[in-house]
């Protein structure tokens, strides 16, 4: 590091070391890690430039002003380990203080490369779209000395269960290359209303994603939608209701949900695809059966690969009390 700081006019940081906000930024040169190496650069800015308007980021490398190992680069040009990137002075919008309440969440296994938790229902993994802070604010501001922390896929925010995440950037990478090649069994339970007829069905229809006029994102079953597939088994039948396992063989969004609603068998408490009017009924609930509030959607197991020593891994996550519960009044 000091060799690099006498080569730059000025001090290279390292990557990961925050910027300051609001005024106009001087020029940095930021060292890459190992772990950071593997990004394509124009990622790697928009993660460093954090308030910058995304336009400006692609504009500013576009035009030359930033430079690796003071060479010009292309936009998709990949990082390596000890590379030097200038980045130009950017202004930065003064981000507005907030406050993030640090938790932790039941740990179903963690080393020096995952993090894996059983999230519970009603809790949004990231914020955005209304949420102020979600799982991965509340982890990152919980744990403050870890360097890396990153969601590895998503749930929706009212759906529980099995949630990995990466504490290192290999290992991220590692494990999207294994959900982009179907390497990674992910398993959900699902309760829904009605007789469900085949032990096993596969379901394989097109998801469309559209926004709705006032901003809501949905997915429909469209003819030129994405490919998608799941796998449903019934796992047993309960009074007028049926519990299935969904397995996952592609992961478009809402894709359970969706495929089930297209079936004539919404997932109960579904509050975007379900039965609205049973989901009414079983707010209020009735003499022997709690009242049920949530989607009963539950990522319950996964298989995968440690992207560190390659053996296989199986975690399981058992139901909530809440849908156990209203299972037994069945």
């Amino acid at each position: 590091m000091k060799d690099l700081a006498r080569f730059y006019a000025e001090p290279v940081q390292t990557a990961s070391a925050p910027a300051p906000s609001g005024a106009a930024l001087a020029v940095r040169h930021l060292q890459i890690s190992g772990e950071e190496a593997g990004q394509r650069i124009d990622n790697f800015l928009l993660r460093v430039c954090k308030g910058v308007p995304k336009s400006h980021v692609y504009r500013v490398l576009r035009s030359g002003q930033v430079r690796v190992n003071k060479g010009r680069i292309d936009p998709t040009y990949r990082l390596q380990e000890d590379d030097v990137v200038r980045v130009p002075p950017l202004r930065v919008a003064e981000a507005p203080v907030r406050f993030v309440p640090g938790a932790e969440f039941r740990v179903l296994l963690e080393d020096g490369h995952l993090l894996v938790i059983d999230k519970p229902a009603g809790v949004a993994v990231h914020g955005g779209s209304g949420v102020s802070f979600g799982v991965i604010e509340q982890l990152r501001a919980a744990r403050p000395q870890a360097r890396f922390l990153e969601l590895v896929h998503r749930l929706d925010r009212d759906t529980s269960g099995i949630l990995l995440l990466a504490r290192k950037r290999s290992a991220l990478t590692h494990l999207h290359a294994q959900m982009r090649d179907g390497q990674i069994d992910k398993r959900y339970l699902a309760l829904v209303h009605g007789d469900w007829k085949n032990p096993t069905q596969h379901v394989r229809l097109p998801l469309f994603k559209y926004t709705t006029a006032d901003g809501e994102r949905r997915v429909r079953v469209q003819e030129d939608g994405q490919p998608a597939h799941t796998i449903f088994r019934r796992i047993g039948r309960y009074g007028d209701f049926t519990l299935l396992e969904a397995e996952l063989k592609t992961g478009r969004t809402h894709q359970i949900r969706v495929h089930l609603a297209a079936s004539g068998f919404a997932i109960v408490g579904d509050e975007k695809y379900g039965d609205f009017s049973l989901n009414r009924a079983l707010h209020k609930g009735q003499p022997g059966r709690p009242a049920f509030r949530r989607m009963f959607l539950h990522a319950h197991r996964i298989t995968f690969a440690h992207p560190d020593s390659g053996q296989a891994v199986t975690l399981n996550a058992p139901l909530p009390p809440e849908c156990t519960d209203f299972l037994n009044s069945l």
